[in-house]
This record gives C-alpha cells, structure tokens and sequence, in this order.
C-alpha cells in the first residue's frame, strides 16, 4: 500500500484494553449463518438417515421420496414445520439469530480507508452465539460486499460437527457462497468431502445451493494404512439443494464398498429435509416366495395433508395376478387412526386349493372425547387364513373386531361400553355357532379406605351374546368385594376378605347335558331359562413370612400361608350358559383366589382350606432363589370343576412354582401341578436359561423349554373323520423348545432355535439368525420356517419360509431382500 492511500492498522496491544481484542464487523452479522446454511444443508449426516431433519434424506428408509426405503415399512409420521432459519447442517437445534452481532478477535486486524476494506490475520475466530468461524485470513470488502476467508477455514457448529475449507467467498449482499476445496466432520460418525460447493438466490428469493464430486462415509479409516478406501462410501457428481422445489438431487450417484462400485443410479431426487413430509415413490421391494414366485413391490406415499398420508403399494409377481397394499394413517387433534388392508388372487396352488379373490383389513383408531371419556375401534377381518398366509400377512385362525368406549373419573373410577365380534377361518369351525356381544357393558367403583384401613369395590357388569345357532345369553349382574388387612404382635399378615355377586340371565338354547353349560354347544334345541344366580364368599387369610440372615450370603425367608373360604354350595350350575368361564386353567397363580374361574358364569361354592409354603434366599449380588408348593382341600363332593382340571376332586391336585436365579447368567423358571394322590404331571411348564460366561464365553446363552398338559374337554381339535365329517379330538401338549445366542469377537453374532412337537413327532417351527455390525455398517440374514399345516388337507400352509437378508450403510439407508 502506497502513501496516497493511507490506512488504519490496530495490532494486538495497541487498541484501548477494551478493544484490543475484539471489533464488530460491519454486515458480519449474516456472516456465519449464511456461510454455514447454504452449503452444509443437504449434506448432514442426519439427513442421510433415520432421525435427520424432517426424516428425509438419501436413501433413507421409511421415509417419503426416499430411495432405498423398506418396503412395507410405515412412513416418517408427521412432523411440525421447520421454524424460521432452520438449519439442514444444525438438524432440530434451535434457530440461529442472524441479527445477533458477530464478534470476532485477530492478531491483526487492518481497515484500508482507500479501498474500503477491512482485513483480519492470524488466528481469526469469529462467533455469533454457539457458532465459530476460524481462519487464517479474513477480508471484508465495504464496496463490493464480498467477503473472503482463507487459510485453515473451520466452522464449528453447537452440536460438534465441523466443516473444513480452503477457502469461501460470500457476495451479493452475502447473498451467494463459494467455497473451495470442503471437508466435514458430522454427526454420527459422519464424514463429508467436495471439490467445492456455491450457493445462490433466485429472484423469488429461494435458495439453491450446489456441491460438486462429493463423498460421504461414517466409516472409521483404517488404522494402518488411512489411505486406504473405508468399508463403502457415497459418491456423487453433483448434488443441488433446491429451496424453491424443495427437492434435493443427485446426479450420477455411487455406492462404493471397499473402494468397488456397487450401486449406481444416474438421477436421484428426495424431499428437502425442510419438508417433513413429501408425495414420491419410496424404494422397491424384491423377493421370492413359493406361492407367489418372484415378486416386486413399487409403494407409492402420498402425503395427503398435515395430519394424514396413504402408501399404496402395487404388487406384481410370476406366480400370481396383480394385488396391492394401502396402508392409511391419520394423525387428529382428537385422536389417531391405521388402517392396512390388501387385495389379491389365490390361484389354488397353496395347501387349501382355494380360489379367487381375497382380501383383508386390519384398521385401528382412538379418539378423545372429552377429559373423561375416550373411544376405539379394533377392526380385522380377512377373507381366509390361507390368504394371509400366502400375502405374508399375520396368519391367525380366528380375527377379533371390537368397538369401545372408556371412562375414567379420578383413579377410582372406570366404565366401558364395547361390542365384540369373532370371525373364523378355520374350514373346520361353524360359523353359525361363533358368538357376537353387543353391548357389552361394565362399571367399577373403589371406594376410598374406610376408617379401619379396608377397601369397598363395587362393580356392574351386562351383556348379550346373540348366535345363529347356540346359546343366546343376555346376562345382568354385580359385585360388591370388601378387604382389610391387619397385622399382629408376631409379624403375621391377615387379610379378612368378602366377595358377593349377584347375577340375572335371560337365555335360549343352553345346553345342559354337558354339565358345563359350553356356549354354543346346543343346537338349537337346548333349553330356554331365566335364572338369578348368587354367591357370597367369605375368607380368611393368614401369612407369616419369617425371615433371618444368611451373613455374607444374603437373607433367607419361608413364609406359610393358609386361608380359610367359606359360602354356600353352589353345585354344576348347569342350566346357566357359560360364556366367560371356559378356559380355566388351576395353577399357583389362583390357588387363593376367592372364585378360581376365570369369569362370574360360574360361581365356585362350597368351604376349602388353600394351604402353602413358600421358601426363598435373597444374595447380597440381586440374585434369588424362590419356591411354593401349595394345594386346596373342599369340605363337599359336589362337581364343579371338569375333568382333570385339578379341582375335580376336595384334594386338589399339588401346584407349584420355582425360580431360580443365583447370578446373571443362570436363570430357571417353572411351574407344575401334579395329581394329588398319585403325583403324576399334569402340567409342567419350564424354561432355562444360561450364559457360559464361567468358560470364558461372555456373549454365548442357551435357552430351553418344555411345556406338557393333558387335555382338557374344552380343548379340541376338529379333525376330518375319513368319511367327509368332522370329528372333535383331545388335544395333549408336548413341546421341547431349545435356543442358543452368541457373539462371536466384537463385530459378529449369531442365534438359532427351534421348536419340536414330542406328541405327534414333528417340528413345529425351526429359525436362525446371523448378523455383522461395525461403526458404519450392518448386514444381517434371518431364517424362519414355520411347519404348521392345514388340518383339513395335511398341507403346510403358504408361505411357511422366511428368509431376509438385509444389508445397512448407517445414517444412509437399508436395503432387504426376502424370500418366503
């Protein structure tokens, strides 16, 4: 700089202290969010995956427009609109006030009157808010408004990510951006490259902001040789956020592994994560089943409004005509709401030769209705099992539909009104006989403690239950329970309770000659009855947990208990219809309870003694040992229980439960009931579980289990009879089940199981998995085969095989594939 054009230079230490350190920037102020904003947008790691701004990204799956998206998968849900000077680079962090100064300190800092320049050298930071720019340069040209930073360019935004330069230009009122030679550090372990990005205004005032050959990975670099490419990497020619379309695209895209093109597309286009939610195709899906052959699904997602989307997926295979999926989701002020349904073809070739068109819908919702009360809906049905099975929809034999109404006052008081309908798919069930309830009504009140420290609960219940063939039950009832618990000078525990129950039918058709009243089971031809049935119990229970030290080894505890249940016999109760009592099952669970069956259609009468002993060890590690063997004694004969329900008989049959678990690698669980004279098993229930951390293998455990029971009337199978009819045959259950997980180092795992019928010799289900997962990267392969079969045709059902194999770049997307 010549004499004619002098100059003002303050070097550190020559300024008054005050500002010796520090100078305010004439238009700085949109110096760090315009520099940050334009060129790091489309490019953050969030937005390369799941959990970026607005969910949308590169091929990111499950989000709207993106490519490389799991089919079936449910869309990004809604989500509220950026707010004003959102930031792609700083993700949901809070908006960055462009109006705040920026404050800046130099070693140099130099103002050229001449050229109306303003100059600062050596370690320049500038920072407006959470926000620092450092370089080793900066110039400020007041004439031309063209900013420059040089040398060492960093920025450093609040949630850790730093973006290297070379060097940026910012001009047109720091309108439009140029840098050079750009490198980030991002979230999630996210590294970016380009040989330069710029960003511009258009007229309509949108930004559109470009980069060139950029590279992306959040793979670590080899340790040994960082020269080396990392595990996969995203290249692209040209990547242009466009803020008037809200798009970004990519041109001439490449997935790398190891350094090897893997995946390339020459045009892709997703949703600007500013745009939470956008209309577009989402990836395909391909796979391979043995109903439908080779198949491929093409989703379509349309953002419908604010509060609701549709993803209509078309599917087409080799084996089987055309059939789509549309998945509806609607998200209200007062409530939500899912619907999934499909339409297809069943051609004849799976195991119950059926043909036509099929179809299913599985809707949910629940809406507010006002601070007290609340409304759903449960909706399924489908028009056979074998076609969801062959759709690889979930294959059930009997669908449940229900519509219902809460109420809730306070945390004492509840109401629901519902209505309930089945619909089977088994060949084999009458349809005629399957029930429908509508209304189904109940009412629960608890009362608050009374002056001796006991609870009233009062309750009323109604219902009717309508069938073309079978019982037709309207039944009207209530039940007042009272408890007070009280405790003595020796540590034990007493409970005095009373139960009292009240209930009108109204019925037709009920079957009497089972002697337990089976819904459903008369043909028409039953008897019609209008019956008020009673019963109050009354009991007594006394506990007395005594407890000493073990030392070092914990604390050890056995506690009798034994409680008295007194009330009026209550015989068969035959010529009342069973509806909510049918599967019982008598195990440690309801050893005390007042009434052992499962609902108020029967009613268990009669005095009994329940008696137990319960033992367990407490280790000072958190581990325990736990144990109960009990049983019930009746005063009368009279037949109340089935056959073989435990209870038939005054003794009843011994039940028992045990679990142990000393450490965190061993773990045994089981329950039993045995005959109470000959102690022959009529339910074993156990799992296991244990880890060989003791051998040296941390990651390894084994699990094991085993389930037997003998059958019970209740529980039958309708089996063809060989002439054309159908016969109803016990059903015994012997299961084995056994399950090993491992890892294998650090980066490996693997698992498989499997299930084995010991009554019919055959295996029920069988599976194994195996996955690969570093920093950066994930592929898994999942194997189940499903042995089930169509009791009417001894055909396995459809689609019993599952194989899917799934490979994840991290914070970029997924990509499946599957067979069934």
């Amino acid at each position: 700089m010549t004499d004619a054009a002098p100059r003002k230079s303050a070097r550190a230490g020559t300024l008054p202290r005050p500002a010796a350190r520090r100078a305010r920037l004439l238009g700085g102020a949109a110096f760090l969010a315009t520099l940050a904003q334009p060129w790091a947008g489309p490019l953050r790691a969030q937005n390369f995956g799941p959990g970026g701004a607005g969910g949308a990204g590169l091929f990111m799956p499950g989000n709207p427009g993106a490519f490389g998206n799991t089919p079936g998968a449910p869309a990004a849900a809604p989500a509220p609109a950026p707010a004003a000077g959102f930031n792609p680079l700083r993700g949901g962090a809070a908006p960055v006030d462009r109006n705040a100064p920026v404050t800046f300190t130099a070693n140099e800092v130099e103002y050229d009157q001449n050229e109306n320049r303003v100059t600062a050298r050596g370690s320049v930071e500038a920072w407006q808010g959470e926000r620092i720019l450092r370089a080793d340069r900066f110039t400020y040209d007041r004439d031309t408004g063209i900013a420059t930073a040089e040398g060492n360019v960093q920025l450093l935004e609040p949630d850790g990510q730093v973006i290297f330069a070379e060097r940026a230009v910012l001009q047109g009122g720091m309108r439009d951006t140029v840098i050079e030679g750009l490198r980030g550090l991002l979230a999630q372990n996210g590294r970016l490259a380009a040989n330069g990005a710029r960003r511009r205004t258009t007229e309509s005032g949108a930004v559109v902001s470009d980069l060139s050959r950029v590279v992306y990975s959040s793979c670590d670099l080899c340790a040994e040789n960082p020269e080396a490419p990392p595990l996969w990497q995203l290249r692209s020619r040209l990547a242009t956020q466009d803020g008037e379309d809200k798009r970004i695209r990519f041109r001439d895209a490449m997935v790398e592994f190891d350094g090897i093109p893997a995946f390339y597309t020459p045009y892709l286009s997703v949703p600007d994560p500013s745009t939470p939610r956008a209309s577009g195709f989402l990836s395909p899906s391909f796979g391979q089943t043995r109903y439908l052959g080779g198949f491929a699904e093409f989703p379509y997602y349309w953002a419908i409004d604010e509060q609701s989307d549709l993803t209509v997926t078309p599917l087409i295979s080799t084996q089987a005509p055309p059939g789509a999926f549309a998945n509806y989701r609607g998200r209200y002020n007062f409530g939500t709401m899912t619907i999934l349904s499909s339409i297809g073809e069943l051609t004849g070739k799976e195991s119950s030769r059926e043909k036509g068109l099929g179809g299913h819908v599985f809707a949910r919702g629940l809406f507010t209705i006002n601070e007290n009360w609340q409304a759903g809906f449960n909706i399924n049905r489908a028009t056979s099992e074998t076609y969801l099975r062959a759709y690889r929809q979930p294959g059930t034999g009997v669908l449940s539909s229900t519509a219902y109404a809460d109420g809730f006052w306070g945390y004492n008081s509840y109401a629901r009104i519902s209505g309930l309908a089945f619909q089977s798919l088994r060949a084999q069930d009458d349809v005629a006989r399957i029930p429908v309830v509508l209304p189904n009504l109940y009412y629960e009140h608890v009362f608050n403690r009374d002056e001796l420290g006991g609870t009233l609960t009062a309750d009323a219940t109604a219902f009717n239950v309508y069938r073309d063939i079978g019982n037709k039950t309207q039944r009207a009832g209530t039940r007042v329970s009272y408890e007070l618990p009280r405790y003595d000078r020796f540590g034990s525990q007493w409970t005095f309770r009373t139960q009292a129950d009240v209930l009108g039918y109204n019925a037709q058709d009920v079957n009497t000659q089972s002697g337990i009243g089976l819904a459903g089971s008369a043909t028409n031809s039953g008897v019609d009855t209008t019956k008020v049935n009673a019963n109050i119990r009354a009991a007594v229970d006394w506990r007395l947990p005594l407890v000493r030290s073990a030392g070092s080894l914990g604390q050890q505890l056995i506690e009798p208990r034994v409680q008295l249940v007194t009330g009026p016999n209550t015989g068969r109760q035959s010529r009342i219809p069973n509806e909510d009592s049918i599967d019982f099952e008598f195990t440690d669970a309801n050893l005390f309870s007042l009434n052992r069956f499962t609902g108020r259609d029967r009613q268990e009468g009669g005095t009994r003694v329940d008696a137990a002993l319960r033992g367990a060890w407490y280790f000072p590690s958190g581990g325990s040992v736990d144990a109960l063997a009990g049983r019930s004694f009746r005063a009368s004969d009279e037949t109340v229980f089935t056959p073989r329900s435990g209870l038939e008989k005054r003794a009843s049959d011994w039940v028992g439960r045990m679990t142990v678990a000393p450490t965190s690698w061993l773990d045994l669980t089981a329950r039993t009931r045995l005959d109470g004279e000959t102690l022959d098993r009529r339910m074993i229930d156990g799992s296991a579980s244990f880890g060989l951390a003791p051998i040296g293998l941390d990651g390894t455990r084994l699990a094991f289990g085993y389930l037997y029971e003998l059958p019970s009337p209740l529980r039958v199978d309708r089996i063809p009879n060989g002439s054309g009819g159908l016969i109803s045959a016990p059903r015994f259950i012997r299961e084995v089940y056994a399950g090993v997980n491992t890892r294998i180092a650090t980066r490996w795992r693997a698992g498989a199981f499997g299930r084995y019928d010991l009554e019919t010799s055959r295996g029920v289900s069988f599976g194994a998995t195996a996955a690969y997962e570093d920093e950066c990267f994930l592929f898994e392969g999942r194997f189940y085969r499903s042995l089930a079969e169509n009791p009417l045709t001894n055909r396995a059902y459809p689609s019993g095989t599952t194989l899917i194999l799934r490979v994840a770049l991290k914070t970029v997307g997924d990509f499946a594939a599957r067979a069934l």
